[in-house]
């Protein structure tokens, strides 16, 4: 029987993990090889050009565009305070007189004798990138950040929005196939990644929000749930970038799914420790997988590199990604090394599995992607 190679999820308790952790723009690297950091240590920083903001200098002093290079207090270079003065008349016998300070500050940047304008340049923004996990800095990237590398425990999710955050794995339910409730979420979980098991409900989230939890992830949610929960459908594009204040992220799909019994003993054995979660996803070319990243002091050698795919054979643990059989866990039995004709009259490469159910199905391998453990 022969094998192939198909895109897979990571659910392993120690795993060797590589992120970028680049700028936007070209600026300055602040770390250097080998150097330890922290989710929070910013290891790369850029600078944006401040606002230019406008005085209209000559239409508020009432005189010509020509005069207003002699007339300015201030020179091309110099810096402006907000709430400094910068006309200042004495009116008519002590009588009229008028004040303006600058509503900011920044740099004078020019001074037009044409417009009779003053353009400020305020202060730069700056652009911080942090470490993201408890690691080491694998990779120095000039001008444009760092590779951080990490190891311990990782899981991947199918889908996930809310961006990066960090906080402390809580268990919140008894079991794989509880469904995560309002009344199991408590004062105390502020800052936590809480675990559910079969799904999230709307009340949870709203719960979380509420009492400020860091995450949460659970096997999954109903779409309607996350429709009314962000205000929006989120379509299908990109996410990570949502306006909320606790990420989700679901192991198995939409619906209430128990999470898988592997994935729930892993987060159980995490019980308390710190972790790094990012809910972004991208399903399409360029995958991006939401993740729960905890990093570990002591790990066994057995360490691998998290990598985005493995080869199929025969006993690979698979999760199925199209229907009917979405959001299935089950196991290779064999790969037929001929094309088969699928219901839409398409010859694609198939394979066949047992399912956890006991069910054996035949479903194209594109469908399938490998739980890497």
């Amino acid at each position: 029987m022969g094998s192939a190679y198909t895109p897979g999820l990571t659910v392993s308790g120690d795993v060797i993990v590589r992120r970028v952790r680049r700028l936007p723009i070209r600026g300055e690297v602040l770390v250097k090889i080998g150097d330890p950091i922290q989710p929070d240590t910013v290891v790369a920083r850029a600078l944006l050009p401040g606002i230019l903001q406008t005085i209209k200098f000559a239409e508020l002093y009432g005189i010509e565009p020509r005069d207003v290079p002699s007339q300015f207090p201030m020179k091309v270079g110099q810096t402006l305070a907000k709430d400094q003065v910068i006309l200042e008349t004495k009116g008519f016998l002590g009588m009229g007189k008028k004040t303006i300070a600058s509503a900011f500050a920044g740099t004078i940047e020019s001074i037009s004798e044409v417009t009779g304008n003053v353009l400020v340049r305020e202060d730069p923004i700056p652009i911080d990138v942090t470490g993201y996990v408890t690691g080491k800095i694998a990779e120095v990237l000039p001008e444009e950040g760092a590779i951080v590398e990490t190891r311990g425990a990782m899981a991947q999710g199918i889908f996930g929005v809310g961006g990066e955050t960090t906080g402390t794995i809580h268990v919140a339910v008894g079991s794989h196939d509880q469904v995560l409730k309002a009344d199991n979420i408590h004062a105390e979980d502020k800052g936590k990644v809480l675990i559910g098991g079969a799904g999230m409900t709307l009340d949870a989230m709203q719960r979380a929000s509420e009492v400020g939890v860091a995450g949460i992830v659970a096997g999954g949610l109903r779409d309607q749930d996350l429709i009314q929960f962000l205000g929006y459908d989120i379509g299908v594009a990109i996410t990570g970038q949502e306006a909320i204040n606790v990420t989700l992220m679901v192991t198995e799909g939409f619906g209430f799914l128990p999470m898988a019994k592997r994935t729930f003993e892993l987060f159980l054995s995490l019980e308390g420790k710190r972790a790094s979660m990012n809910g972004a996803t991208q399903i399409r070319a360029g995958v991006i997988r939401p993740e729960v990243i905890v990093p570990l002091e002591q790990t066994s050698a057995m360490a691998q590199t998290a990598q985005s795919g493995g080869e199929l054979t025969a006993g690979t643990p698979i999760r199925v990604i199209r229907e009917p059989y979405f959001g299935q866990l089950g196991t290779v039995t064999d790969l037929p090394a001929t094309l088969q004709v699928v219901e839409s009259g398409t010859h694609v490469r198939v394979l066949k599995a047992r399912l956890d159910d006991g069910q054996e199905v035949m479903v194209p391998r594109a469908n399938v992607e490998i739980i890497a453990g």
